[in-house]
């Protein structure tokens, strides 16, 4: 028995030696997924894409997007977490797609659009919906319009961050709305010009991830941090897939980036969570079916994403609404 329990221990730890070699095959470890589940909750009243998504009161709005019948919708669906239904609400002023919204004080803020197909009409409009008395109002607009922007808050100012204006060039615009003011000031530029991107502030500082430079096919992985003591961007690491069309959200002191398009002309499933701790990523259980152009929420303890196209460009339009969870 001695020698059978010797014997185990030496396998194990010629294992291990064999494990930690130099030249043993391993892979990086954003290749082994991480743990997490996906479910689905009630869908939407209607398959739509390029809808922007933002929560208030612990319920999730869904507002504008593409449609085939329209490109630039007016709608606002409200998703209750507690009964897992929908109902609309008064509709968004004006038509939009490819716009961004976040929530700020129990109000949701909309800002920027494209009001034409193939990303023209860059809009520089600023809407304050007030979901309590289901009222909106303008508030002063962007000093550059555009759409696919990416819209964050932090400090108490909402963060626009790159996109694509007129004549559809991508800009490296940055500018902020201070509520007590009420202005829109400019603050340093993004390091590289790109839209379909990812911001999301994690209490502190604010990450544009992701990307692209123009087409699908020129996505980038670059991943830059914006530093609101200093107003200056620094490099961070980059993200594993490069991608556009993306969601990204903070959740459990992680950033997730779900999504994207295109990579032979297929979708991203990939979902990414950058670790604010360890400034590392990993990669987490895929989405059901890959999808681009959708927004996604933190709250409680769940991650909803909402809408999106299972096809690149606009095709294949879902009212999916996708949970994800960690253990």
């Amino acid at each position: 028995m001695k020698t059978t329990l010797a014997g185990a221990l030496a396998c194990l730890f010629l294992a291990l030696c064999l494990a930690c070699s130099t030249d043993a095959p391993s892979g990086p470890a954003r290749d082994i997924p991480a743990s997490g589940a996906w479910s689905a909750k009630a869908p939407m009243p209607i398959e739509i894409s390029e809808n922007t998504v933002a929560t208030a009161n612990n319920k999730i709005y869904v507002l504008g997007g593409s449609t085939p019948e329209r490109v630039d919708q007016q709608i606002n669906y409200e998703y209750d977490i507690a009964t897992d239904r929908w109902r609309t609400r008064a509709a968004v002023p004006s038509g939009i797609t490819h716009s961004a919204a976040t929530g700020l004080n129990g109000k949701i803020y909309v800002v920027g659009a494209f009001t034409q197909t193939g990303h023209g009409g860059a809009s520089n409009l600023v809407y304050e919906y007030d979901p309590v008395n289901d009222t909106w109002r303008k508030l002063p607009p962007l000093k550059t319009a555009r759409g696919s922007v990416g819209v964050t808050v932090l400090n108490g100012r909402i963060h626009a961050i790159g996109g694509r204006g007129v004549d559809k060039v991508t800009v490296t615009t940055h500018e902020a709305w201070d509520p007590a003011s009420g202005k829109w000031i400019d603050l340093a530029p993004l390091p590289t010009a790109r839209d379909h991107l990812a911001v999301v502030a994690d209490g502190s500082r604010i990450h544009a991830i992701g990307g692209r430079l123009d087409a699908s096919s020129q996505n980038v992985s670059r991943h830059d941090i914006y530093n609101p003591t200093t107003n200056s961007w620094e490099l961070g690491a980059p993200l594993p897939t490069a991608r556009s069309g993306v969601s990204g959200v903070l959740y459990k002191d992680k950033i997730f980036v779900a999504g994207g398009e295109c990579r032979d002309k297929r979708t991203y499933p990939e979902f990414e969570g950058f670790d604010l701790t360890t400034s590392q990523w990993t990669a987490f259980p895929q989405l059901p079916a890959g999808r681009h152009g959708f927004g996604g929420v933190a709250v409680g303890d769940s991650l909803y994403f909402a809408g999106g196209s299972k096809e690149c460009g606009g095709g294949g339009r879902t009212n999916e609404l996708l949970v994800f969870r960690l253990p």
